[in-house]
C-alpha cells in the first residue's frame, strides 16, 4: 500500500499554500499567516519531516510492546506488529488521498468534509482525549524512571533514588513538577512543529541509544546462557485467558498512532510531494525498532516483564556494570520521551483552539491565547501522571476510545462515505476491515476487563 501526496491549492514542490476561509480550513494555521513572525522559514525537509513523524510514533507505546510479547508470545506478537505497520501505512493513504481529492489541507478539514461541523468536533475530541492521554502517559514513564513506581505491587527503585536515598525532594510529585517547569514548559511553547526537528533527531537518536544498549545485553546473556527460552505462543487455557489476548490491541494501537500529524507535518514541508515517502520511511523504520524492543525486552525479562519495561531495569541484570546499564537505559527513554513531549503537544493544542475558539484568529499570533492554551494543558497532564497508577491502565483507555477512532475508524468512515466518489471496491473491503476489527476488539476488551473486575470483587 502506497501513500499519495498532498497538493492543496498550490504547485507541487513549493512550500506555501494559500488560505481557506471555510470549512475545509486548516486547523494548524497556513505559514503565510505566521509570515510576519517567521519570514525565514521556508518549508521543512524531507529528513526533518521524518524525525518529527518518527518521534510522534515512537513515544511511550514501545515501553508496554515488551509486555504484549508476554500475554500474546514471540511469535504471534511480532505478527501482529507487522499487520498493525500495513493497517496503519493503509489508513494514512486514505487519510492523504481524499485530502488531496477534497484538497483538504488538515485531518479536522477531512472531517469537516465528510461528515459536516460534527465529523470535524468529533476528530477534535478525540484528538484531546488521545494526546492527553499519552502525554499523560509519557508523564508517568518519567516519575517511574526518576522516582520508582509500585503499580505492580512492589517497588521498583528509580535512577534518583537509587543514586541518593529516598528524600523529599526526589519524590515523584516533586520531581514530576520540576520536570514540568523546566522541561516540558519550555519545549512546549515553540509555534510552529519544524522548530521541534533537532530535538526530534535528538529524540530518535536517545531511542536508538535505549535500543542498542538493550540488543547488547541480551546477546551477552544469550552467549552467557542465562536467557531462558520465551514462549513463542499465547498461554491459553481457559475463556479468561482468551479474552486477556485482547487487552493488547489498544497498545499496539496506541503505538502506531501519528495520524493526527501527517497534516501538519505535510503542510510544512518543502515539497509537499514528498509525504509518501516520509510516511513509509517512518513506518518501515519504527517497526523494525519496535520489534527489536519487543524481542530482546521479552528476552531479558520473560514472565516477570512489567507493564513499563523500564521499570524492570532496577534489578542486577548478572552481566558487568549492570547497575551502570540499568540507568543509562532508563535515562536515555526518559529523556527521549520529554524531546518527544512537545511533537504530541502540538497538534493537541491546535485542536483544543480548534474547538473552543472556532472563529479566533490563528493561534501563533495570539499569544495570550497561546500562553493560556499551553498552561492549562500542562497543568491537566501534570495532575493525571499523578493520579493515574499504570501506563497499562491509559493506553487501554486511550486505545480503545479515541486512538482507534484517529487511527482506523474515521479514515474509514471517510472512505466509505466517499464524497469525491474515488475509492475503489478494495478500499471500501480494507474499510469495513478496520471498523469491524476495531469494534470487535474493544467490545471484547470491555467484556474481558468486566469479568476482570466481577472476579476481583467476588
Amino acid at each position: 500500500m502506497t501513500v499519495g501526496d498532498i497538493t492543496p491549492n498550490k504547485e507541487k514542490g513549493s512550500g506555501r499554500s494559500k488560505h481557506v476561509a471555510d470549512e475545509k480550513a486548516p486547523l494548524l494555521p497556513k505559514q503565510q499567516d505566521e509570515d510576519a513572525v517567521h519570514d525565514e522559514f521556508n518549508g521543512a525537509s524531507f529528513i526533518g519531516a521524518v524525525f518529527n513523524l518518527s518521534t510522534t510514533i515512537v513515544g511511550a507505546g514501545i515501553m508496554a510492546l515488551p509486555a504484549t510479547m508476554k500475554v500474546l508470545g514471540l511469535i504471534l506478537g511480532v505478527a501482529l506488529i507487522i499487520f498493525m505497520a500495513f493497517l496503519t501505512d493503509a489508513s494514512i493513504e486514505f487519510l492523504i488521498r481524499f485530502s488531496k481529492a477534497g484538497k483538504i489541507t488538515s485531518y479536522g478539514g477531512l472531517m469537516g468534509d465528510a461528515f459536516g461541523k460534527y465529523g470535524k468536533i468529533m476528530l477534535q475530541i478525540c484528538v484531546l482525549v488521545n494526546n492527553i492521554g499519552v502525554l499523560i502517559v509519557y508523564m508517568i514513564i518519567v516519575g517511574d524512571v526518576l522516582s520508582g513506581t509500585s503499580s505492580s505491587g512492589v517497588h521498583h527503585a528509580g535512577v534518583l533514588e537509587g543514586w541518593f536515598g529516598q528524600h523529599w525532594w526526589n519524590g515523584r510529585t516533586f520531581v514530576l513538577l520540576i520536570s514540568t517547569i523546566g522541561i516540558f514548559s519550555p519545549l512546549a511553547c515553540f509555534k510552529r512543529i519544524d522548530s521541534l526537528r533537532f530535538s526530534s533527531a535528538l529524540s530518535v537518536a536517545l531511542a536508538v541509544a535505549f535500543l542498542v544498549i538493550i540488543l547488547a545485553i541480551a546477546i551477552f546473556k544469550l552467549i552467557s546462557g542465562t536467557v531462558v527460552m520465551p514462549r513463542l505462543l499465547p498461554d491459553v487455557t481457559d475463556l479468561t485467558s482468551f479474552l486477556k489476548l485482547f487487552t493488547v490491541f489498544p497498545v499496539l494501537v496506541t503505538a502506531f498512532i501519528c495520524h493526527y500529524n501527517v497534516h501538519n507535518i505535510a503542510n510544512e514541508l518543502k515539497n509537499t510531494t514528498q509525504i509518501g515517502a516520509v510516511v513509509r520511511t517512518s513506518l518501515a523504520s519504527c517497526s523494525i525498532v519496535y520489534i527489536m524492543t519487543s524481542v530482546f525486552g521479552f528476552l531479558l525479562f520473560g514472565d516477570a516483564t512489567l507493564a513499563d519495561v523500564l521499570a524492570n531495569f532496577d534489578t542486577d541484570l548478572g552481566i558487568p556494570y549492570s547497575y551502570l546499564l540499568n540507568d543509562a537505559v532508563r535515562v536515555s527513554y526518559a529523556a527521549h520521551l520529554m524531546l518527544v513531549f512537545p511533537i504530541v503537544f502540538y497538534p493537541l493544542r491546535i485542536n483544543i483552539d480548534g474547538l473552543f475558539f472556532p472563529s479566533a484568529s490563528p493561534l501563533p499570533q495570539s499569544t495570550t491565547r497561546f500562553a493560556f492554551i499551553t498552561s492549562g494543558l500542562l497543568i491537566l497532564i501534570f495532575l493525571g501522571a499523578n493520579f493515574i497508577p499504570s501506563i497499562w491502565v491509559a493506553f487501554q483507555f486511550t486505545g480503545a476510545t479515541a486512538a482507534v477512532c484517529l487511527g482506523f475508524i474515521f479514515p474509514a468512515a471517510v472512505t466509505l462515505r466517499d464524497r469525491h466518489v474515488i475509492s475503489r471496491k478494495e478500499d471500501r473491503m480494507l474499510a469495513i476491515v478496520m471498523i469491524v476489527l476495531s469494534v470487535f476488539s474493544n467490545m471484547v476488551l470491555v467484556y474481558g476487563n468486566a469479568i476482570s473486575l466481577l472476579k476481583k470483587n467476588q
